[in-house]
């Protein structure tokens, strides 16, 4: 069983930033991939960043590619996603999520999320 618990989120100007993290508990965090979605009012989850389960490979969505930053650290079984630049479009609910990949069915454990508001 694995436990994943998001923080970070809040309410930010357009262009400011935000780190989030994802706090796991359970060992088989360090050895698996993890990632990012969200989700805005009305409209479906969508994937964000993931690492892979060192870090080593990541992949971004175009719109927050050279913004957002995926991480880890696995001493500390925590993930992050660091948001600069943030847009409006930006807002939403954020998930981590264990696995790796674009799709959401490559993962099987998530958070409950964390809100996200950028303000224009």
């Amino acid at each position: 069983q694995v436990q994943l618990v998001e923080s970070g989120g809040g309410l930010v100007q357009a262009g400011g930033s935000l780190r989030l993290s994802c706090a796991a508990s359970g060992r088989t965090f360090s050895t698996a991939g993890m990632g990012w979605f969200r989700q805005a009012q009305g409209k479906e989850r969508e994937f964000v960043a993931t690492c892979s389960w060192n870090g080593g490979s990541t992949i971004y969505t175009d719109s927050v590619k050279g913004r957002f930053t995926i991480s880890r650290d696995n001493a500390k079984n925590t993930g992050y996603l660091q948001m600069n630049s943030l847009k409006p479009e930006d807002t939403g609910v954020y998930f981590c999520a264990r696995g790796y990949g674009r799709s959401r069915y490559n993962y099987d454990y998530w958070g409950q999320g964390t809100q996200v508001t950028v303000s224009s």
